[in-house]
């Protein structure tokens, strides 16, 4: 790679690998370790084709796209002694600073409850912000398997969430 495209992909890697780490860590249903392996598969990914990569409307766009379909890849692929838990296995210290982590951890956990298309649904749609469209190019199926999958996902995290999220609503 010539050294103007990576200084070039050095800054863009380096302004949106923690937007792309949250976003991983939600797909993952906040294994942050894997969220870790998916951002580096990713931005290896996008090294290898920064050429092009970078000469795309939204190179941003691309990379989240890329993170999606190697987290479902991922998903697709998983060992079968690897085994999901309801426990998240790092909490953080209760006397914390962050009042919003109860929340946070609630939302995490109920995300990670979900299958990993329905997780991707939610995250590209609500954390990304991405339309119906740009969620069903991300995970190459069609708009009407986004609507469906996307009403399927926030029902299922509305009974798992159930009562939980009343606590914090008075708050």
């Amino acid at each position: 790679m010539r050294q103007g495209r990576a200084e070039e992909y050095q800054e863009f890697a380096a302004a949106r690998a923690g937007h792309m780490y949250r976003s991983a860590c939600l797909l993952t249903g906040g294994d942050t370790h894997l969220a870790e392996d998916l951002v580096q598969e990713t931005l290896g990914r996008l090294y290898v084709s920064w050429g092009r990569v970078s000469r795309a409307d939204n190179p941003a766009g691309y990379a989240q796209t890329v993170l999606t379909r190697t987290f479902l890849a991922h998903q697709r692929r998983r060992s079968s002694r690897e085994r999901a838990t309801d426990t998240l296995p790092d909490l953080p210290d209760p006397h914390s600073a962050d009042t919003d982590m109860p929340l946070r951890l609630t939302l995490v956990e109920a995300l990670g409850r979900l299958s990993a298309k329905d997780r991707a649904v939610v995250v590209l749609r609500y954390w990304e912000d991405r339309s119906i469209e740009e969620t069903a190019d991300a995970m190459n199926v069609s708009s009407a398997a986004v609507r469906t999958r996307c009403v399927r996902a926030l029902a299922r995290l509305r009974v798992l969430l159930g009562d939980a999220l009343g606590e914090y609503a008075n708050s």
